[in-house]
């Protein structure tokens, strides 16, 4: 059972004698742009623990990742008030103009009760603009009354008639190329964070993609994650990666749905991965307010509810005091944790990665919907990422 989490985890040095946190008016409202999707949403009720604590919490932005960034960036552009955020170690250096430096605001207590490997993945320039709620990396997930043999790498995947699913838009399937690229002996980015994408690897890692989505549906090219998700889940296909965060509604669901690590290539076995956080923006009107929150996020009990929905919280003592319910669920918090450890692969801390991102996982959309070649969309992606590099 998870204790209901209150303010009195936040340092008492840092509190005033009624224990709330800061000096503030009864009435606080702080303004939150957060993530959306069964992945993420079983942390809302959070949020209650600072409404009892006088601080009311007003949701402006509830929306899935590339929603909630594209809403982010208009609203922060145009200087209106968001006090808390919810970011992504990829996207923060795109976001720093905006945001305000965590370092010596937040307890150093309260980072240091996190995964190092997490704070620093949020950490750009030497300063933290965010800091970790989770730690990301995907698992393989099949269907064992369809698929006798589970793929352990790529090429097993390629020459089976596995109907593997991936996200045909956005930010996972550039992600998914990225991993092809990588487990298969490439790079996306030089030593010097300048894109080298061009190359028979990255072709060969396109042509895979075009390959794996003609197995199954057709409406693939418009999948984000929960997509995929549904998919598995719906009977559509065999077997598809998974976050963590996953982890529920495959248990609910009464499918043999076993877990097993990510498929390899000849070069390594690598999952992408990063971490959702926590930031401030520069337009918090309720510092106070908002340290609070962040406090309260970034402790134990908030970060183990966290990971009672399956997510691989990024609190050091929250995570290790997980206990699986059953085989399954020990089998894939091993994997999980086993992947962090020895596969997590990352973008370099580009602040115009944003743009880089739309550019490349677009051509590869449209060479899903069937435009182009795999040599075109590799030739399309290497110019636009220079591009876009070149403009910052």
């Amino acid at each position: 059972m998870i204790a209901t989490p209150t303010l009195g985890a936040i340092p008492t040095e840092r509190r005033h004698s009624d224990g709330v946190y800061g000096a503030r008016p009864m009435s606080t409202t702080l303004r939150v742009a957060t993530v959306a999707g069964p992945m993420y949403d079983h942390l809302l009720p959070i949020f209650d623990v600072l409404r009892e604590q006088r601080i009311d919490v007003d949701i402006v932005v509830h929306a899935d990742h590339p929603t909630l960034n594209r809403t982010v960036a208009d609203m922060l552009g145009r200087g209106e008030r968001i006090d808390l955020l919810a970011t992504h170690s990829k996207y923060a250096p795109s976001q720093a103009q905006w945001l305000r430096p965590l370092n010596g605001l937040v307890d150093a207590a309260a980072i240091a009760a996190l995964a190092p490997k997490a704070v620093d993945l949020c950490t750009f320039a030497g300063m933290a603009y965010c800091l970790p709620r989770l730690i990301d990396v995907r698992v393989l997930w099949t269907r064992t009354d369809r698929v006798g043999r589970v793929p352990d790498t790529w090429a097993d995947l390629v020459d089976s008639d596995v109907r593997f699913g991936f996200p045909g838009r956005e930010s996972g399937l550039f992600g998914t190329f990225f991993e092809l690229v990588v487990a298969h002996g490439g790079r996306l980015f030089d030593d010097d964070h300048q894109p080298c994408i061009a190359g028979d690897v990255a072709v060969h890692a396109a042509e895979t993609l075009v390959t794996l989505a003609a197995r199954i549906p057709h409406d693939l090219p418009h999948w984000h994650y929960d997509q995929v998700d549904a998919a598995l889940l719906d009977g559509r296909l065999d077997a598809a990666a998974a976050w963590p965060g996953g982890w529920g509604s495959i248990a609910a669901s009464s499918l043999p749905l076993v877990p097993s690590p990510y498929p390899a290539g000849p070069s390594r076995r690598v999952s992408y991965a990063g971490c959702h956080a926590w930031a401030i923006p520069a337009t918090c009107t309720e510092p106070e307010a908002a340290l609070a929150a962040m406090h309260l996020l970034l402790g134990r009990d908030a970060q183990a509810l966290d990971a009672s929905g399956g997510n691989m919280c990024a609190h050091l003592e929250a995570l290790a005091a997980v206990q699986p319910v059953d085989e399954r669920d020990a089998a894939r918090l091993a994997i999980t944790r086993r992947t962090i450890d020895e596969a997590m692969i990352t973008y370099p801390p580009l602040a115009r990665f944003p743009e880089v991102e739309d550019a490349c996982w677009s051509a590869l959309h449209e060479l899903l919907l069937g435009n182009g070649t795999p040599a075109s969309a590799v030739a399309a992606m290497q110019h636009a990422a220079d591009r876009a590099l070149a403009a910052g």
